[in-house]
């Protein structure tokens, strides 16, 4: 056991190091992250009979963060076998969602939820084997986009049509309005911090503009900025410390400063997409964000400082949002419109939002 959790840990860090292309500052920090890993563990040894399996672990482990170029690929865990990374598959059957495909969030029990099962004014549960199921219908008038869960275990729904988020109690299903602002214009996606201070933004379709929305834990609500362009993708980072935004239209990722009391400033570009269009977004526990490239047909994956690092190539070509799940928090769920299913593929890093709330 001790074996397989320390070669797992290595193999890790390998992948970041590869995978993500890391300064040699970073790799230097994983190489101490690897010692204190190994020295931490060195008065167990004591007690194992034979030494020979410690001294493979320091030869391999070594070998493999100091010898290993970043440049090469890495496509397997020699620990463990498993799915290979950044390549999407098929979860759910096409058309079983409608084209208003969104959300999508996953409970502490790995299932994944997104709008619209079947027909409108819907919320659909989806195992992780893929079982799609109808989960609830919506208040007559509401129509749900994105979905997030709060530290209760309560699922929150942006409700466009009536300028509404609804909170859901998930066991017996009764749906309360959480918070009403009649200013929106229609409130799109949803970011959540560990205090289950939330964020919205609000697209406004027709002339290309928009806004973001505080909503505090009490239900009240704050706007917190107008006069944008079309906002859509929303996330918090890791730390708590900065607030993106995305514009659809304009094709703009904003970065700001956000403090705890959920003020915003500093704001600035980082990145802008010379094509196609953008939805829904979120980070992993890097800082790393995974944005929806609508019309593309990827996920862009995009570091802290703006760089893109990599892309993933769906099957269809609409991503609506993403969402981290599985037992270890590595697996992402995507939702398609113009396929109306989930798409999911493997990284190595797990999500924030699920280090938030991890599986029971």
């Amino acid at each position: 056991m001790i074996w397989y959790y320390t070669c797992n840990h290595i193999w890790i860090l390998v992948q970041e190091n590869h995978r993500n292309h890391l300064s040699h500052t970073y790799i230097q920090t994983n190489q101490r992250e690897l010692f204190m890993l190994l020295n931490s563990i060195g008065s167990l040894r004591q007690a194992v009979q034979d030494n020979f399996a410690w001294v493979f672990v320091y030869i391999f482990s070594l070998g493999l963060l100091l010898g290993c170029s970043p440049s090469q690929h890495v496509s397997s865990n020699p620990c463990t076998h498993t799915p290979e990374l950044y390549t999407s598959r098929i979860l759910t059957q096409p058309g079983g969602f409608t084209d208003g495909i969104e959300g999508p969030a996953v409970d502490r029990k790995g299932n994944i939820y997104a709008v619209n099962f079947a027909r409108q004014h819907t919320i659909g549960m989806v195992t992780p084997r893929g079982h799609s199921s109808h989960f609830i219908e919506l208040p007559s008038g509401s129509v749900g986009n994105g979905i997030r869960f709060n530290s209760k275990g309560q699922m929150l729904i942006a409700d466009y049509p009536k300028h509404n988020v609804l909170q859901v109690d998930m066991k017996s299903r009764r749906i309360s309005v959480y918070a009403h602002e009649p200013s929106m214009n229609q409130p799109n996606d949803l970011a959540i911090a560990a205090n289950d201070m939330l964020f919205a933004s609000d697209p406004k379709w027709n002339d290309s503009t928009g806004q973001i929305w505080r909503i505090d834990p009490d239900g009240s609500v704050h706007l917190l900025e107008s006069g944008m362009g079309t906002t859509n993708g929303i996330e918090v980072s890791p730390d708590e410390k900065t607030l993106y935004v995305n514009e659809s239209v304009q094709r703009n990722v904003w970065a700001y400063d956000l403090s705890p009391n959920g003020k915003i400033s500093n704001k600035r570009l980082l990145i802008q997409f010379p094509d196609h269009g953008m939805d829904g977004m979120r980070c992993d526990a890097s800082g790393n964000l995974y944005i929806t490239r609508y019309g593309k047909g990827t996920i862009s994956k995009v570091s802290a400082n703006g760089r893109e690092l990599l892309e993933i190539r769906l099957s269809g070509t609409r991503p609506s949002n993403i969402a981290f799940g599985g037992a270890d928090g590595r697996t992402c769920y995507v939702t398609m419109a113009d396929q109306g299913n989930i798409e999911t593929f493997r990284v190595e890093i797990p999500g924030r939002s699920w280090l938030l709330h991890p599986m029971n």
